[in-house]
């Protein structure tokens, strides 16, 4: 009997993953590819690869278009290598017309990977002006029309259901995320402070620059933390110029009176992200919107605290009083500030909790969020719409 040949399709692929839906890709090829009897090739944006996937430049004639218009275009060119495989798997609206097209061409069924959803990311007509009308028409023709739509989280597949009611909902399965606790697991490697001079007990925020990890919220709430506590930024790639803008004045005037915060624009290697992570005190996802949010996994792989607001799929990873703290996101936005101001005070002064948090946080990425098991249930929906 022949394997089954899945056709993964996907934006960012290494070098080029800046987000969680790129890393939760990359690691769930990984495991698939253990998988007895299972194939997987993997089609990425960003131009030819070396390292097992089949890469796609712009077609050149939409080499100065809108985002959306070039998403579409190079989705097209995937579409037309998808005629051998069983199953086509995307992520992202950014792949997802490469999946419809081609199950439309073929006949080949579509499962989408629901990571974030357009309609409750309006901030992205900032980014891609009238390409977010396209990039919207394209993930509900997509998901509407898909075999299965896998949600990382249970709040996940209630905002699909609420955002697309055309949707059938015995076709959305949750299948959380995992995280390899194997490379993310404690660091003691000192080096990455000492150059980057950050010294002293300190919290950590890591992600893009874009509204929706809630960046600017936490460094205004910043300013009434006690000073003796750092902060230490892992943050850049700016959706666009106001957010990126807005971002890069906080922090200066944080800067400007206190020398403990620390911004790391560029993306930290592996090796140098663990060691940043596992020395925190306390890691801080501040998000308006996050179906799951794999950084927060990723530091409770470092046995690191975690303080989060209690979004999304937020509250399906952080268990609250066990593995860190949740503070409700509120529109109120001086409020949801004054509420990390002093949840983050709070815990900075309580180290045994911090500490007891971290430890809980690790034992629960390893007992409910690994690969294998997310791969499993992959396997068995695939093999369920075959």
């Amino acid at each position: 009997m022949s394997a089954m040949r899945i056709g993964i399709v996907t934006k960012e692929w290494p070098p080029a993953v800046y987000g969680g839906a790129g890393v939760h890709v990359v690691q769930l090829t990984q495991a698939l590819r253990k998988v007895s009897g299972i194939d997987v090739d993997v089609h990425c944006f960003g131009g030819v690869r070396t390292d097992g996937a089949f890469g796609y430049e712009t077609p050149s004639e939409f080499a100065s278009a809108n985002p959306a218009l070039q998403a579409i275009a190079t989705d097209l060119a995937i579409a037309n290598q998808l005629g051998n495989v069983d199953v086509i798997h995307t992520h992202t609206w950014y792949a997802n017309m490469a999946g419809h097209t081609a199950s439309l061409l073929y006949g080949t069924p579509h499962i989408v990977s629901a990571h974030s959803l357009e309609p409750l990311r309006p901030w992205k007509a900032e980014q891609l002006g009238g390409g977010y009308k396209i990039s919207s028409w394209a993930e509900k023709t997509a998901y509407e029309a898909a075999a299965a739509i896998i949600a990382v989280s249970d709040g996940m597949r209630a905002d699909v259901l609420s955002a697309y009611p055309a949707v059938n909902p015995a076709k959305v399965v949750t299948i959380r995320n995992g995280v390899d606790t194997d490379k993310f697991a404690p660091n003691h490697d000192e080096s990455v402070l000492q150059e980057f001079g950050i010294s002293g007990r300190y919290a950590m925020f890591v992600g893009r620059i874009t509204r929706q990890k809630g960046l600017a919220h936490l460094l205004r709430a910043w300013k009434n933390v006690p000073a003796e506590y750092g902060l230490v930024l892992a943050a850049g790639s700016p959706d666009e110029e106001t957010i990126g803008n807005e971002v890069a004045a906080l922090i200066a005037e944080l800067q400007s009176t206190r020398s403990n915060v620390w911004w790391i624009k560029e993306m930290l290697p592996h090796d140098k992200l663990t060691a940043a992570l596992t020395r925190a005190d306390l890691f801080l996802c501040p998000s308006i919107y996050e179906p799951l949010g794999i950084v927060n996994l990723e530091a409770m792989g470092c046995e690191t605290a975690v303080l989060a607001s209690r979004v999304g799929g937020i509250p399906e990873v952080v268990s609250h009083k066990q593995t860190g703290e949740l503070v409700d996101y509120a529109t109120d936005h001086t409020k949801f500030e004054s509420d990390l101001t002093s949840a983050i005070s709070s815990l900075m002064g309580n180290p045994e909790l911090l500490d007891k948090y971290g430890k809980a946080g690790r034992a629960r990425a390893q007992s409910e969020f690994g690969w294998d098991a997310v791969a499993a249930q992959t396997v068995a929906l695939y093999k369920s719409v075959i």
